[in-house]
C-alpha cells in the first residue's frame, strides 16, 4: 500500500499511474476524502493480505479537491466521499464506472484542544469573537454540514479559518492554532489525547459516504465490494463510522 500526497501533485502522479505495477502488481488508485484515512489505510492493508498480486494506492484530500482532480481527468480507479453531493457532480459529469453505494455514515462533532483553553461548552459559545474557530470551506462536505448545524442552532459565528479538509481543521486545533474546530466524531478520535469532543446532541444529523468505481476496471469494482462487505464494514465500525 502507498498514499500519495495531498493536493494537485496527486492528482497530476495519478495522471501517471498504468493499470499494472511493478513485478505484475495489478495497481488500485482509491481517492478518498481525508475524514477516512486511518480507516482506509486499514481497509487497503487487509484487501492487499486477501489479494498479494494488488498494490493499493491512497490518495487522501477534501472531497471537493478530489472531485475536481476526478473532473480534470486524474486516473483513479475507486472514488469515497464525505457526502452525496459531491459524489453526484462527479456521476453527473459521466466519471463513474458504477453506481454510487452509501458504505459508511458519519456525525458532526465540536473538537478543541484537551485543556479547553476557550471554556467552550456548546455551539452558542462560538459567536464569542475572542474565540479562534476553524471549519471547514462551505464547498468542502464537513464545511456544508458545520454551516447547516449552525443555521439550525441559531449559530452565526465568524471563522477564522476554513480549511480544504476537515483534517487540517484537526490540525488547528491539535497544534492550539484553534479554540475549536468543527470536524466529524471519527477525526475527534484520531486525535488521540491531544483533543476532546463538547457534546453536540443526538439531534446532530450524519453525513452519509458513497463509494463508486471511477474506473471499469475489475478491480476497482472489486475494491469497492471490499469495503461494502463484512470485513470492510467491520473495519469502518472500529473506527467510529456507523452502517449507512
Amino acid at each position: 500500500m502507498r498514499t500519495l500526497g495531498l493536493g494537485v501533485l496527486a492528482g497530476v502522479l495519478a495522471w501517471l499511474v498504468t493499470g499494472c505495477g511493478g513485478g505484475g502488481e495489478t495497481t488500485v488508485t482509491v481517492y478518498a476524502a481525508a475524514s477516512l484515512s486511518e480507516a482506509f489505510e486499514d481497509l487497503a492493508t487487509e484487501y492487499e493480505s486477501a489479494n498479494p498480486d494488488v498494490d493499493v494506492k491512497l490518495n487522501f484530500a477534501g472531497s471537493a479537491r478530489l472531485a475536481a482532480q476526478i473532473s480534470a481527468g486524474a486516473r483513479a480507479d475507486v472514488f469515497a466521499s464525505a457526502n452525496a453531493a459531491t459524489m453526484s457532480r462527479v456521476v453527473a459529469e459521466g466519471r463513474t464506472a458504477t453506481p454510487p453505494v452509501l458504505f459508511a455514515r458519519n456525525r458532526l462533532a465540536l473538537v478543541v484542544p484537551i485543556d479547553n483553553p476557550g471554556n467552550v461548552t456548546g455551539l452558542e459559545d462560538l459567536s464569542d469573537d475572542g474565540l479562534v474557530l476553524a471549519v471547514c470551506a462551505p464547498e468542502v462536505p464537513c464545511g456544508a454540514r458545520a454551516g447547516a448545524v449552525l443555521l439550525d442552532a441559531g449559530v452565526t459565528p465568524d471563522a477564522d479559518t476554513e480549511e480544504t479538509s476537515v483534517r487540517a481543521v484537526l490540525t488547528k486545533v491539535t497544534l492550539g492554532e484553534a479554540d475549536a474546530g468543527l470536524v466529524y466524531a471519527t477525526d475527534v478520535a484520531a486525535g488521540g489525547d491531544k483533543v476532546a469532543s463538547v457534546p453536540l446532541g443526538p439531534q446532530i444529523r450524519f453525513n452519509d459516504y458513497p463509494v463508486a468505481a471511477v474506473s471499469d476496471r475489475a478491480a476497482a469494482a472489486d475494491f469497492v465490494d471490499f469495503v461494502l462487505g463484512p470485513d470492510g464494514q467491520r473495519i469502518l465500525l472500529s473506527h467510529g463510522f456507523d452502517s449507512p
